[in-house]
């Protein structure tokens, strides 16, 4: 199987999106032995159901997947109905493990996977979480820590109801997915779409969220100089506009988490984030629009195409519910973008609560991984 078969569908009742995709997908070969699931929201009444149909259409055991408020497939999004994208693929037997749900204490999987661990020097893993289990973050340190050269992409369930996740079975209160080793060779980066307004700024004070003072100056008026004439006088136009960058210590790719501004003090010069702060470390202040989304994601294909180490099989993408038709208009142009870059290769996946790229939490981010 030397490329990945995959099905998506929309607007449909439950058993004929399940059928469109199976038809789509055609007749499964004897090798393929994992899938791919993504789903809108409104069909986790039936999960149950579509995953027990898919298992015995297909005869594939081992499934993972999320729900979110729109799934994508290529050159496609879902939103506001029912939908479904499903993807198979085969890999060695030896070169994936599927993680069972965890929700607080991963010791017995790396106990009971020591010995696969123990096989190879890097692994890979996709992630899916439930943003209503706060240990979330702690967890993907954990794994990251306790699994050698890990690097982990993914993303937090997203939907008007609960959340849950695909892990053979309709889980949730944790996070899930699988591991693969370095013998599934991938390419994969990540997009943010924002642009900074000028150099990094030193939190001098703060409590909490609350910036107090940057570069010892009250943080208000900092912020004002860096953002522009035109928005300081009109600080309604700041919301979802400007946003808070975080640097990474030791990035060597100039790597910045996104995180909101959620509150504004005129008067005491203040300034909230969606973010616990600490004295002595560095932000600076970015806007996100359209048009740095789409060059941005034009960056990040170019470099991933450069790095593939073969032809691409298939795909999954992970993207901010931020971004797709807010950012990028409502004709799926997100997912054209990666289709004119790099073929009409099958490609999976669905809009997040908070996205996974190197074993770390995002936000308004899309993350692409490619299987060669």
């Amino acid at each position: 199987m030397q490329q990945f078969l995959f099905g998506h569908s929309g607007d449909q009742q439950p058993r004929q999106l399940v059928k469109d995709c199976l038809d789509q997908v055609g007749q499964v070969p004897d090798g393929a032995n994992f899938g791919f699931l993504y789903a809108t929201y409104t069909l986790i009444p039936k999960l149950g159901i579509i995953l027990d149909t898919l298992r015995q259409r297909t005869g594939i055991t081992h499934w993972c997947g999320s729900v979110g408020l729109g799934v994508s497939a290529t050159g496609k999004e879902y939103y506001d109905q029912p939908a479904l994208a499903v993807m198979i693929a085969e890999f060695p037997e030896a070169a994936f493990r599927p993680l069972p749900i965890q929700t607080g204490d991963i010791n017995e999987f790396i106990t009971g996977a020591g010995d696969w661990l123990k096989n190879d020097e890097f692994y890979f893993g996709i992630l899916h979480c439930d943003p209503g289990n706060m240990q979330v973050p702690s967890l993907i340190s954990a794994l990251a820590q306790n699994i050698p050269n890990a690097f982990f992409v993914g993303g937090l369930s997203s939907s008007a109801d609960v959340n849950v996740q695909v892990a053979d079975a309709v889980v949730s209160g944790g996070i899930s997915g699988v591991l693969f080793s370095s013998d599934v060779p991938v390419a994969t980066g990540h997009t943010q779409g924002c642009t900074p307004f000028s150099s990094r700024h030193v939190i001098t004070a703060c409590q909490r969220n609350i910036i107090i003072e940057l570069d010892n100056r009250p943080a208000l008026d900092v912020f004002m100089e860096d953002v522009g004439e035109v928005i300081a006088r009109d600080l309604q136009r700041v919301a979802g506009y400007i946003f808070a960058g975080f640097p990474i210590p030791g990035s060597d790719t100039s790597d910045y988490m996104v995180r909101n501004l959620v509150g504004i003090d005129e008067g005491n010069r203040l300034i909230a984030v969606g973010h616990m702060l600490t004295e002595g470390s560095e932000i600076m202040f970015c806007r996100r629009d359209g048009n740095t989304a789409r060059q941005d994601m034009q960056r990040m294909l170019a470099d991933i195409k450069g790095r593939m180490p073969a032809q691409p099989r298939g795909a999954v993408y992970y993207s901010c519910t931020g971004r797709g038709r807010y950012q990028f208009g409502p004709d799926s142009e997100e997912l054209n973008m990666i289709r004119d870059e790099l073929g009409d290769l099958p490609l999976v996946g669905f809009f997040a609560n908070g996205e996974i790229f190197h074993n770390r939490l995002y936000g308004y981010t899309g993350v692409l991984t490619v299987f060669c």
